[in-house]
């Protein structure tokens, strides 16, 4: 099963404890998907979150019905947390978030660690330009969110 890694970090001008706790609210990870993947989350809110969490999502992806089920494995507030997929469109997907404080603000990391079906060239031709356009909507919609202090 080849591995593959997507690697973003951006940085936001609020403390790390304010940036984890917008993270740490699993309803705000629908603020940040693109529209065009059509994602809700099924598990009831508001959501306790820790280590041993389940979340449920359904999305479209390319038009498919995908039901996506993650668990919390890492759950460290306001410096990291881990989310794997428990059940879903991949055979891995590992996404560490981590926050660190950095001049005046937070620099926020996301590693994640995927593999699907269909290998390398299902990952070229489809997963690699999803999970790029997917994270670069993402940061732009967290500058939105948390625009740079005066």
């Amino acid at each position: 099963m080849k591995i593959f890694r997507h690697e973003t970090d951006l940085w936001l001008s609020r403390p790390p404890g304010e940036v984890f706790a917008f993270f740490g609210d699993a309803a705000n990870l629908q603020v940040i998907t693109p529209s065009w993947l059509n994602f809700q989350i099924l598990t009831p809110t508001p959501i306790a979150m820790q280590a041993g969490t389940l979340i449920d999502y359904r999305l479209r992806i390319h038009g498919v019905p995908v039901c996506w089920q993650t668990e919390i494995t890492v759950w460290e507030p306001p410096h990291r947390f881990v989310d794997v997929q428990k059940r879903g469109p991949y055979r891995q997907w590992i996404h560490e978030h981590r926050f660190v404080a950095e001049a005046n603000g937070t620099r926020c990391f996301d590693s994640i660690q995927y593999a699907m079906p269909g290998g390398w060239l299902t990952h070229r031709l489809f997963v690699k330009r999803d999970v790029e356009k997917i994270f670069a909507h993402r940061a732009c919609r967290l500058r939105q969110l948390f625009p740079a202090l005066s």
